[in-house]
């Protein structure tokens, strides 16, 4: 009988599972271009050609926005500002309300705050884990503005149900595309396919340039007032034809020529990196199939996924004992990671985001409960329970890997098939 690594048995690998690398040669003598240039920022705010950002910002926003299929992209300091840029260019204002997912990064949600509104969370779907459009109509109220969408672990949402809902309400609607370059919905790139959204370029995104982020749309007077807000446009607004005076009060959320160069050189990476990791995918689902306890990602038909991670539903009902104890048990028959995306198997994503204190106390601006206290008593609802199926998968059936990623290859994904066996193969014995 083999003995479990968890009981001290052997494990099924040892060695380290490779890290991945994202800076080439390409990436070192973009930046050592820059440097030689001594010109690592040329924005300026005011008005004339350097409020648009030197001269690599442009083109790598030029080259952001043909290869994506927008009119428009721009680049800013984060993904976080894009958010927030994105959603003060719809021209969202205290007491709004924007209907959002509860199963993403806080920033989804924290950036409609900083503008005075107030995040309404809907449910997702069992399969996608994206915003549910079935479950938006019973949210909207006469202060909803807008619908911000997550494409969770880079899977499209259903933009379909959700651009439908946002035409009969007349509400805007801003995609969070930060785990999902490149993956498509009824062929088109995600990012702005009704109004805008965008991506990020963080550490350990697909692509990178350490901290920054992309907004796209095909919206000219969107793109206009995200760059306002990106660049101190209350010096600016009337030379560019922003003359309503909403929302241009702006903030220094610019992209640094050095970060500029180095994304343009990993722009030409990004299809190689997506087109990889959905080959391990299709790989990893395949071997999986043959464990009834477990299910790979579903991806509808006419959608592409981006496999930022690699979530797996888990059964614990099938599988006889709790998801805790399973991934205790796999993990230790693999090497332990150095460092984050190395980790085999995590229990669940986040937690919903209404479990947070933040909305907890609805307390998020000053000493108050601004912006809380402009809706109704009572309003929105923040209680456990409000959105089952995200509850269902935080607290036990959510599994995420962050193994289906370059230089990984399918060895590496079968030695967690191994593992996977050895342990299902002790709980039956």
């Amino acid at each position: 009988m083999t003995t479990l690594a968890r009981d001290g048995g052997q494990k099924v690998r040892d060695n380290p599972f490779p890290r991945r690398r994202t800076m080439g040669d390409a990436e070192k003598q973009a930046a050592h271009d820059v440097i030689d240039s001594d010109d690592l920022s040329t924005f300026l705010g005011g008005p004339g050609p350097y409020f648009w950002g030197g001269e690599r910002v442009q083109a790598f926003e030029k080259a952001w926005a043909e290869r994506f299929g927008y009119r428009f992209a721009v680049s800013v300091n984060s993904w976080t500002s894009g958010l927030y840029a994105a959603l003060g260019a719809t021209g969202l204002g205290p007491g709004d309300e924007v209907l959002c997912t509860p199963y993403s990064m806080s920033a989804t949600a924290t950036t409609i705050l900083l503008w005075g509104a107030i995040p309404v969370f809907g449910d997702v779907d069992p399969r996608t884990f994206n915003l549910d459009p079935s479950k938006l109509e019973a949210l909207i109220t006469p202060r909803t503005r807008a619908i911000m969408v997550a494409h969770i672990f880079g899977l499209p949402a259903d933009m379909e149900g959700i651009a439908a809902v946002a035409k009969k309400h007349g509400l805007r609607v801003i995609e969070d595309g930060a785990q999902s370059p490149l993956a498509t919905y009824r062929g088109r790139c995600v990012g702005g396919l009704v109004d805008l959204g965008g991506f990020s370029l963080n550490y350990h995104k697909h692509v990178h340039t350490g901290e920054g982020g992309v907004i796209v749309t095909d919206d000219e007077d969107l793109a206009k007032r995200c760059a306002l807000i990106r660049n101190h446009g209350e010096n600016v607004a009337e030379t560019i034809g922003v003359t309503d005076g909403v929302n241009v009060l702006g903030h220094n959320l610019r992209l640094t020529e050095l970060q500029a160069a180095i994304g343009l050189a990993q722009l030409a990476r990004v299809e190689g990196y997506v087109t990889r990791r959905q080959q391990l995918a299709a790989h990893f689902a395949q071997r999986l199939a043959q464990f009834p306890f477990l299910r790979a990602p579903h991806v509808p038909d006419g959608s592409t996924h981006a496999y930022y991670v690699y979530p797996v539903l888990f059964d614990e009902q099938v599988f006889g004992a709790p998801r805790r104890a399973f991934v205790e048990a796999v993990n230790a028959e693999l090497p332990t990671p150095e460092i984050p995306e190395q980790t085999v198997f995590s229990e669940g994503y986040v937690k919903p985001l209404y479990w947070n204190e933040l909305y907890q106390r609805r307390r998020a601006l000053g000493r108050g409960n601004f912006p809380f206290d402009l809706a109704p008593a009572g309003w929105p609802r923040y209680a456990r329970g409000e959105c089952p199926v995200v509850e269902r998968l935080h607290t036990s059936e959510m599994l995420v890997s962050s193994l289906v990623r370059e230089p990984l290859d399918e060895a590496d994904l079968d030695d967690v098939i191994r593992a996977i066996d050895k342990v299902a193969s002790a709980l039956a014995r």
